[in-house]
Parts: structure tokens; sequence; C-alpha cells
């Protein structure tokens, strides 16, 4: 029998199965809450049967030490020490926990790309706008070509008041993988913060946070990781951890219980529900259990075949190379843009498919996700469904 490291990649459908999706609907929007296999639930219920069983001594005797161990396991998959860490409910509670940190002043600058999403863009602009920080969503057109090119279109908005580069890793409206790791590198020989949100990365991509020389970085556990709803982390590179408040003061605050002020402040923060957070580790075992790597491959070659065949209907131009360097198991595809107006609603009651469709800049997308759990069907229904309705 071939190891697991060997195995070739597993036919999608044989994990159909695993996942609780209503196999009814054609679920192409994995991108925008995840969803859980079964195995992993049932980890995550029998955790919240525990908590029930006799509250205050799961929570105050063994919390704190499971929490440390689901640290290790997720911070050995994503590349950071467990120490540098914590868990956060989601990536958009990590970039409220930096941006409400930092100490910016009157004419500083955070610069970002037009291809942010909207909900970091509102956090952003809620703590800093009215304190005289200008929020700056540099455009970055379409197509893109080389991480070279992204690098030297950004840093033509970076100006001697930039104090803070923020970007997803992969974008939420174009799907798209940005080359952070070289951002990430000239903004640090150039003193500039980098903050960056993950959050649909752990899982979908390989992560090596230490090594790509970030300063904070906020990804999901509960997408592409599987993981149950209500799973994030947030990273802080050495000495920058020291430098973040939390948003909720409660007995971590001020504690010292760790030896960690960052640990104390985001561990303990009232009473919560641990049962996602301690999951996380029962989500890594799944995909290393069914040769994840073999598993995102065969989703990639999907996703790109897909790709192909909506550009071939529609004629349109790709936003960008077909290449891992820029998109993994999430594409978005150009749509002619008067179409998209109550097309998601359609394809939902008329065809029974999940997928976003939107307008971003004066263009038309669709964001198509391939999870495990999709076919080939599943691409040609979505398929016959826009030739209909083009």
């Amino acid at each position: 029998m071939e190891s697991a490291q060997t195995a070739p990649p597993l036919p999608l459908a044989g994990l159909a199965g695993q996942f609780l999706l209503d196999p009814e609907i054609t679920f192409l929007n994995h991108g925008s809450f995840g969803a859980c296999p079964k195995p992993v639930f049932e980890t995550y219920q029998e955790w919240q049967r525990k908590l029930e069983r006799n509250p205050v001594d799961f929570i105050g005797r063994h919390v704190p030490g499971l929490l440390a161990e689901a640290r290790a396991a997720v911070g050995e998959f994503v590349g950071a020490p467990a120490d540098k860490l914590v868990f956060v409910p989601n990536a958009t509670y990590g970039i409220n926990v930096v941006a409400r940190s930092l100490k910016l002043q009157p004419g500083d600058e955070i610069l970002t790309t037009d291809h942010e999403y909207g909900a970091v863009n509102n956090t952003w602009r809620f703590n800093w706008e009215s304190r005289g920080v200008r929020y700056i969503n540099w455009p970055i057109p379409l197509p893109l070509t080389s991480p070279e090119e992204f690098v030297e279109r950004l840093w033509e908005g970076v100006t001697p008041r930039t104090r803070v580069i923020t970007l997803s890793h992969i974008t939420s409206p174009t799907a798209l993988i940005f080359p952070v790791e070289l951002v990430c590198r000239r903004a640090r020989q150039e003193g500039i913060l980098t903050v960056v949100d993950g959050a649909h990365a752990p899982g979908q991509i390989d992560l090596n946070l230490e090594a790509m020389g970030v300063d904070y970085y906020t990804g999901n556990a509960h997408k592409w990781l599987c993981a149950p709803k209500g799973s994030a982390i947030l990273y802080a590179a050495d000495g920058h951890d020291t430098l973040l408040e939390p948003l909720v003061v409660s007995h971590g605050w001020n504690h010292g219980r760790s030896g960690s002020r960052f640990l104390d402040y985001f561990t303990w923060t009232g009473t919560m529900d641990p049962a996602a957070y301690l999951s996380a580790p029962a989500a890594i075992r799944f995909m290393q259990e069914h040769n994840w790597p073999a598993v995102r491959a065969a989703c990639h070659q999907l996703a790109s075949e897909t790709r192909a065949r909506i550009n071939s209907l529609t004629g349109l131009d790709a936003v960008a190379p077909d290449s891992t360097t820029w998109y993994s198991q999430m594409f978005t595809a150009r749509l002619p843009l008067p179409a998209v107006e109550g097309m998601r609603d359609r394809l939902w009651t008329d065809f029974g498919i999940e997928v976003p469709v939107f307008a971003w800049n004066d263009q038309g997308l669709i964001r198509v996700s391939v999870q495990a759990y999709n076919t080939p069907a599943h691409m040609d229904h979505l398929l016959d469904a826009l030739q209909t309705l083009l």
C-alpha cells in the first residue's frame, strides 16, 4: 500500500461524504464560512460535552493547558512558536486588536489596496480616520502579471508618512494570492509595520509566519483549515506582541499568570466556549489523514479547468496567470457587468448553486471555491447555469 506521502490525488467525490453539507445543493462558496468535516465536528461537540459535565473544573483547571496544546499544534502548522500565537474568534477580530493597539499620529498613513476586504477597511477607518490618519486604498489593476510588478505598483503609494501596510494574503473580492513575503521584507527594511489578513490562507496555502517576516498576521482556522466556526489565530512577531492591547479587559489583564502579557491578555477574556479553538488540532489531523497536499492539488486542477471554461464562455480575460502563484482552491473570473445584477440569487433559487457573484471596481466577478467535497459534476452544473443565465 502506498504511503500518504506518495499516494496519488484522491477522487474528490470520495471525500464528499466526510462533510455535513446538504448533498442537494452545489456548494461553491467554502471561502465565506468554510465547512467542517464530520470527524472534526464530532470532536467539537465532545469538547462542548466535557465543558458541560463540569464547567468549573473544565474552564478553571483544564482549559489553559488544553489551549496551550492547541496553540502548539496550530503554531507548528503555520510556522510560528506557540507563545507568539493566540486564538481569536475570527480574522476580523484579529485586525481589530492590531488596529486599536497601534500608536499613530495625525498625518500618518495606512496603505492597503483596492482589493481589501470591506470589514478590514471599516476597522481601520473607524479607528483612525477621525484622528487625522489617512487610510489609502491604492489601486492594483487587473490583470496581475508578476509578484515584483505587484510590489512596485504598491510602492507607488508609499510616502514618507506611511507607517503601516495592511494587506490580505488572499483577497476576498478577487481571490488572488498577494506576494506578502516580498512586501514584508521591503517594508521591514524601510521601517514600515506590516499587518496581514490571512482569512483565507491557513489550509489553502502553505504558511511559515516566522520566515514571512510579517509583524502581525491573523488567519481563520474555520475556513480552509476546516475547523469549527469561530476559530482563528493572531500572530505577533518578536517585540510586537507587547504592543497589543485587549479588546476585552478581563482577568487576564495585568495578571502575569502565564509569564506572557500577550497570552494573558488574549487567553482569558471572560467566559467563553473554547471548543472551536480546541478542535483546530483535529482539523489538522483530518488533513494529514487524507493526504491534503494531494487533495489541494486536485482541487486546484479542477479550479483551473473551471476558470478556463468560464473565461471561454464569456470571452473575457483572466484576472491573473493560470498559476498557483496567484490562486489555489479559490478563483475569480470575470462576468459581463450588466449580467451580475441578481445573478447570485438566480443561481441559488433556480439551480441550487451557492456561489458569490458581484460587481467590483466596475467589473462583474464570480468567485468559485473548490474544496474536497466538490466534483467535476458540480462544475458542469455551474457552467450549464451560467450559459443559461448569460
